[in-house]
């Protein structure tokens, strides 16, 4: 796999770009559950999703996950 060197100003842009869809969209919470705590986050143009939880001090990224590919596989991460 090749490696991705970022510009620093890049990487500002992403952060901030990131801030800004955060703070457009309802939360954490505003993806489906699928398991207990866990929700799943879908990518737009791509296979997978991002199977996570809301902890009280921040978000628990259990799994990014191929969605045709042993849907199931992260379930043996949590407790």
């Amino acid at each position: 796999m090749a490696k991705i060197i970022y510009d620093p100003e890049a990487v500002a842009e992403i952060r901030e770009a990131a801030d800004y869809y955060e703070n457009c969209r309802e939360g954490p919470l505003r993806w489906r559950k699928i398991k207990g705590r866990f929700r799943r986050s879908l990518i737009e143009r791509f296979p997978y999703g991002i199977i996570y939880s809301a902890e009280n001090d921040g978000i628990f990224i259990a799994a990014v996950m191929h969605l045709k590919r042993k849907p199931d596989y992260w379930k043996k991460r949590i407790k």
